[in-house]
């Protein structure tokens, strides 16, 4: 980021509660950027580059670990870390609402000059990831057996899976502390200082993997136990760090003294987060249900088909960061300007972000469609009968994340004043009656193709769902926020 990003002061002289006011620095510097003033393609674009490259780190990061597995201890230990993680990804989904909904109030908070509030919110934010997540890893270390047999984990990798799926539920209050605090630094204008420490954590891990499983030096050899002791040590360690940079950097959301108070949530603040905190949970959970879905039609079709689709879905993960990065600044950047009461500015952050979407993602799409056999090689292998179905499968599909972006902005825009409800009621509509309804309507004809042909079709209902709202919905009302009068 250049030096002369605007930043916004960290406190004003109508909020004394929040503190004396730190010196100016640029965002470069790991202070917030000023979301409510100035160019805003300029400084959206800015301000979502380094969340997607905290996107494209995590992706790489555990794309080379499984590598590590794989090539170490085998096709078992692989298989029982996907296991694992399935079950991770649902424990993380399922506090991400709560996460995105104290992002709301801090974004808002930062746009109308109040401290205060923003760290309240930031504080009940990570007492409730503590309570949460504690209450998760105890649960999940004494029902790891249970949790494995519900998923018919293979019984070759049972053992595995359950060491594993162990020491990653120790890991869980760290990780999730961790995540709520990178949440929480964006909501209030950081994207730099969680991509910082995102990079400390990724090196860890891929440093500390190899030498955990095989005992390297003075470590001894841990095996597949070792590689989730590495991944929770790089997030525990990471996470150590970050909180010693916000107090050494008196970042605007360090609590010290009587906000230390704030890490136990009030009863109002605690049901604005779980209100709109649990629509926001459960979108993820429909997005995760549904690729379930899509995963055990694909499996009816083959095993070419389902390993086309596997490799596909490795090159999708990364055209879609671009509008999950672009789709959470402008959450963050409406959130702050409706904070400030500059709804002026409002449509034009929502324009420019489907416009940078619409870029991005449309010269990911061009570049994978261009090189894609090479691509899929990666995955299958050059000799593999599964690249000409995984090239078919991309050339019908792919395009699907030019109306996904947009849906995903719009949204973005929606949840910034704390509409969630519609959201979820869109994705739910278009992920199951309408997707399935494409593919059990279209099947006679397309056969598999019709899978393919529900991606898009389903992507542009969901749009037009989204649009209807944006232009027509009451989202634009006064949100009522734990402590502000009106």
């Amino acid at each position: 980021m250049s030096e002369d990003t605007p930043i916004l002061p960290v406190a004003t002289a109508a909020d004394p509660a929040a503190g004396p006011v730190p010196p100016r620095q640029t965002a470069r510097g790991g202070e917030r950027m000023d979301l409510t003033n100035g160019p805003i393609t300029r400084t959206l674009i800015l301000f979502a580059l380094p969340t997607l490259a905290s996107n494209i780190l995590q992706t790489l990061s555990s794309s080379v670990n499984s590598i590590w597995v794989g090539q170490f201890l085998g096709e078992s230990a692989l298989a029982a870390t996907a296991n694992a993680n399935i079950i991770m990804f649902l424990m993380f989904a399922s506090f991400f609402g709560f996460g995105m909904a104290a992002t709301v109030l801090i974004g808002q908070s930062i746009g109308r000059g109040d401290i205060d509030a923003a760290r309240r919110a930031s504080g009940g934010a990570i007492g409730l990831a503590l309570i949460f997540s504690v209450v998760i890893a105890i649960t999940g270390w004494f029902a790891s057996d249970a949790i494995l047999r519900a998923l018919e984990t293979p019984a070759e990798a049972f053992a595995l899976a359950h060491d594993y799926l162990r020491v990653t539920f120790i890991a869980v209050p760290a990780s999730m502390l961790m995540v709520t605090l990178m949440m929480a630094s964006r909501g209030a204008g950081d994207a730099v200082t969680p991509l910082r420490f995102m990079i400390f954590s990724v090196a860890l891990d891929i440093v500390l993997n190899p030498v955990l499983i095989l005992g390297l030096g003075p470590f001894p050899r841990l095996g597949i136990a070792g590689s989730a002791l590495a991944t929770a040590s790089a997030g525990t360690i990471s996470l150590a760090a970050m909180l010693v940079w916000f107090y050494a950097k008196d970042h605007v959301l360090r609590l010290r003294g009587r906000e230390l108070s704030y890490l136990i949530p009030d009863i109002e603040e605690l049901r604005f987060i779980i209100g709109r905190g649990l629509p926001m949970g459960a979108q993820m959970l429909v997005i995760s249900g549904a690729g379930l879905v899509i995963v055990g039609l694909v499996n009816r079709e083959g095993l070419v088909t389902a390993a086309a689709y596997g490799a596909t879905l490795q090159l999708w993960n990364y055209v879609q960061m671009p509008a999950l990065a672009v789709g959470a600044a402008v959450s963050a950047m409406a959130a702050q300007n409706i904070g400030a009461h500059r709804w002026d500015r409002v449509t034009s952050i929502t324009g420019s972000g489907i416009a940078i979407n619409l870029l991005m993602t449309g010269v990911l799409i061009a570049l994978l469609l261009a090189f894609d056999r090479a691509a899929l090689s990666l995955f299958l292998g050059s000799g593999s009968e599964a690249i000409e179905v995984a090239r078919h499968i991309q050339l019908i599909a792919t395009w699907t994340f030019l109306p996904f972006g947009t849906t995903i902005v719009i949204i973005g825009t929606l949840r910034a004043n704390g509409s969630v409800v519609p959201p979820l009621i869109i994705l739910a509509l278009s992920m199951f009656p309408i997707r399935l309804g494409i593919y059990w309507l279209g099947y006679p004809a397309l056969g598999g193709d019709a899978i393919w042909w529900s991606f898009p079709l389903s992507s542009l209902a969901s749009l037009a769902m989204a649009w209807i709202v944006y232009k027509r919905g009451n989202w634009r009302r006064t949100l009522h926020q734990p402590g502000v009068p009106g």
